[in-house]
Order: C-alpha cells, then structure tokens, then sequence
C-alpha cells in the first residue's frame, strides 16, 4: 500500500505542480487531485494539458490515485428528483470522466447530493440508481471507476444498503471511496470494508472522535485501523491510504508518518 494524499485540504492557492512537489516534501507517494470550477483542472481544461499535469506528477515520481470531482457552477445532483436538473448532473459526471481518463487516473470519486425534506429516501434511491445506471456505459468505455463517497448526506447508511446499491447498479465500473472517519460516526469502518469488499475502490483515511464530536490526528480517535488494515488485507487491496486529514489537525509531514505506522500493523 502507498502513503497517498488528498488534494481536498491541500491550499487552494496551491498549483498542480506545487501540490505534486509539497506532497512529495511531506513524504507521500500517491496523489488525488481536485478538478474545480477555478485553478489548473477544471472540466474546461484542454486534454493536452491534462496530459502534462499527469506527467509533471509522473517526472516527480507521484502516483495520481484519483480525481475528486468537486465541481459547484455546474450541476451535480444524482438523486434529485428534478429531471431536467438530474439530466444535466449526469453530462457533468461525464465530462468529469473524461478529464480524469485524459490524466490516466482510474478512478473519480463521486458524491450523490442529499436528501431534504421534500425529497424522499426511495425517490432518492431510484433517482440514484438510474443516473448511475446512465453513467456506467460512459465509465465503462473510458475505464474510469466511479467512486461514491458516503459524506453524512443522510443516504445509504448502512454497509449492507450501500452493498446493495453497488449490486443493483450492476457495473464493475461503479463501487465505494471508502473513508475511515465517516463512517465512524454511525458505526465501525471495519464493517463496511467486509460488506462492501467486492465494491471498494480507493480509501480515505481520516479519524473521529465520537466523545466530543471532533476530527483527530491519525491514531487519536476512535477508527480502530488494526481492525481496519486486517479487512482490507483479507480483501487483497493494495492500493493507496489517502489522507484525507486537515492540516489544521495534523501537519503533512506527521499524516503521512501515521500512514507509515498504520501500513505496519
């Protein structure tokens, strides 16, 4: 497994290049990056120049391990019931696959939208499971995963739900971007790496305190990551633990010193 990093609490004055190089500085090996409304990627920047982002991170020796699609001006609800509004969040997520495919990224994480009080939980659901069941023939043909994230959006809250959602989706293409301090609020990370296995992805890697209700360094909350790294060691995943913790909460440097640590257990 790699020490990774993520380009969510990176500085948003922060270039491409000066986040590839600040990452490495700090001791990691993995990168995800943010394509934005603003700044060096967004939907709108040309292939070409994807393509020499990819190799400004690939000369620094940097694996970008995914593209967080955090885009705000264009629509981006998948379980809205306005079908126009939904319609238009799908052409987004398309063109979002095909900027991370442009950069040689295999996987784009991806959130749903929330629920409100008018928008009910199985109109959601449905909601969901098509615009996901639109978007997988585009991932499928650009082999792009599509990575959904649980982020207290009050929707699939369960492992065994969000198994179930992965399932009737149908597509190798679409899974979970598990992260360890989410789900921690409501239940045991653990659990979800064994339940959801088949469909998990890419990890975020952040802690939780539940007495105090608080973001902790690495190691100081309550994720149990011996537990954690036992389930993710049974379903042979290998990929990158990415940090996903603030540096107001910890520094770079002592992040990716407690991925080190946690490897190891």
């Amino acid at each position: 497994m790699k020490v990774g990093l993520s380009a969510i609490i990176t500085p948003r004055e922060w270039s491409f290049a000066q986040t590839v190089q600040e990452a490495k500085s700090a001791g990691y090996e993995s990168l995800e990056v943010v394509l934005a409304d603003e700044g060096d990627l967004t939907m709108d920047t040309p292939p070409a120049q994807l393509e020499k982002y990819a190799a400004i991170a690939a000369d620094e020796g940097m694996e970008l391990a995914s593209v967080a699609a955090l885009v705000r001006e264009a629509p981006k609800d998948l379980m809205t019931s306005d079908d126009a509004v939904r319609a238009a969040s799908i052409d987004t997520m398309r063109r979002c696959l095909d900027a991370t495919a442009a950069m040689g990224v295999d996987t784009m994480l991806l959130t749903l939208g929330a629920l409100s009080d008018d928008l009910y939980y199985h109109e959601a659901y449905a909601n969901a499971l098509q615009a996901l069941q639109r978007l997988a023939p585009h991932a499928e043909a650009v082999q792009v995963n599509i990575a959904v994230e649980y982020v207290w959006n009050k929707f699939l809250l369960s492992p065994m739900e969000f198994a179930r959602f992965c399932d009737e989706v149908g597509s190798r293409r679409v899974g979970l971007f598990f992260d360890t301090g989410n789900m921690t609020v409501f239940g045991y990370p653990q659990h979800w790496v064994r339940i959801c296995g088949a469909h998990l992805m890419k990890v975020h890697f952040k802690d939780f305190k539940r007495q105090g209700y608080q973001w902790m360094p690495l190691l100081e909350g309550d994720v149990n990551f011996p537990a954690v790294m036992a389930e993710l060691r049974t379903i042979g995943y290998d990929g990158p633990l990415l940090s996903e913790v603030a540096p107001s909460i910890a520094s770079l440097e002592d992040t990716a010193d407690a991925i080190r640590r946690i490897i190891e257990m």
